[in-house]
């Protein structure tokens, strides 16, 4: 299978709506790993491969640099979700997404915030990189 824009678009929205189906059933207000465990029991459910809590590893210069960088999701391991429990979506959690895309070569990023109203209009922040961008449209 060929990897596309238009299919890493279409999985972002299935992710979308799996977290929209968790923050239906559970609400606002409660511990990111929550929201995390239920939304890779969703993920899941429709058939996509995910892995959570995966250290990402970190090279400086020459050296591996034992850290605790971990991500929240890895999606059918193309798409990084990061998931919040705040009260609004900063920019530094947008820069540590970007960070995990380049550092792990990932095309797409999504930052999940679920202490909303509406995931789909304000819970959620999609992130692209030039690996999406090198990507063919169809």
């Amino acid at each position: 299978m060929i990897v596309t824009q238009k299919y890493i678009d279409e999985l972002s929205y299935k992710i979308i709506g799996c977290a929209i189906e968790v923050h239906k059933n559970l609400g606002p207000g409660l511990l990111e790993s929550v929201y995390e465990k239920c939304l890779v029991y969703e993920l899941r459910l429709i058939g996509l491969q995910c892995m959570s809590q995966q250290k990402v590893p970190l090279e400086y210069k020459e050296i591996k640099v034992e850290a605790e960088l971990r991500y929240d999701i890895l999606v059918e391991n193309l798409i990084i979700v990061e998931l919040k429990s705040t009260e609004l979506i900063i920019p530094v959690y947008e820069a540590v997404l970007l960070t995990y895309m380049r550092m792990l070569a990932k095309p797409k990023g999504i930052i999940i915030n679920f202490n909303c109203t509406n995931i789909f209009k304000e819970g959620q922040k999609t992130l692209v990189n030039e690996y999406y961008s090198a990507l063919p449209k169809i």
